[in-house]
């Protein structure tokens, strides 16, 4: 029944609306602070709790829109040159487009801007908007708070 069921999905696809609605459901849980170091089990240490592989930010941070720094640079070219998307400007340092330092594997990014019309359903009154999404995927292994070698995927919404 749940084969039936992803198969189905797969098949339809995604609407624009549900993929804008599980963008934001997922950046208001991850920005909200609920996403926090997963903790695991060691046989070898007879049940006590560790930390697993915590990735390093990289070095770099902004601001967000709520004026809280985050390890992050505006998409664009990596080596630094001015892009539309990028307020700061350029970047001698280059763009790392991972989130996370000593990374070595495969980040995927989409810089996106998507455009509609909202109408109010009580007024009947029109309006343009726009929604601007960086969104990234990130495999590979890196070097963990804990110094020893992981091998991970994240993304970033």
């Amino acid at each position: 029944m749940q084969n039936e069921s992803l198969s189905r999905f797969f098949r339809r696809g995604i609407s624009r609306r549900n993929l804008f609605h599980g963008t934001m459901a997922a950046g208001a849980g991850l920005g909200s602070g609920l996403w926090t170091a997963a903790r695991a089990a060691n046989d070898d240490e007879q049940g006590k709790s560790s930390l697993c592989g915590q990735p390093l930010p990289i070095t770099h941070t902004q601001l967000n829109p709520f004026g809280v720094p985050i390890h992050t640079y505006f998409p664009g070219p990596i080596d630094g040159s001015a892009f539309p998307t990028d307020p700061l400007g350029t970047h001698p340092e280059g763009r790392d487009p991972s989130t996370i330092t000593n990374f070595n594997g495969f980040v995927g990014q989409v810089d996106l801007v998507f455009s509609g019309t909202g109408t109010d359903t009580k007024t009947g009154a029109k309006a343009k908007y726009s929604f601007h999404t960086d969104t990234r995927f990130i495999k590979g292994e890196f070097i963990g708070a804990d110094e020893q070698r992981h091998n991970g995927a994240f993304a970033f919404i």
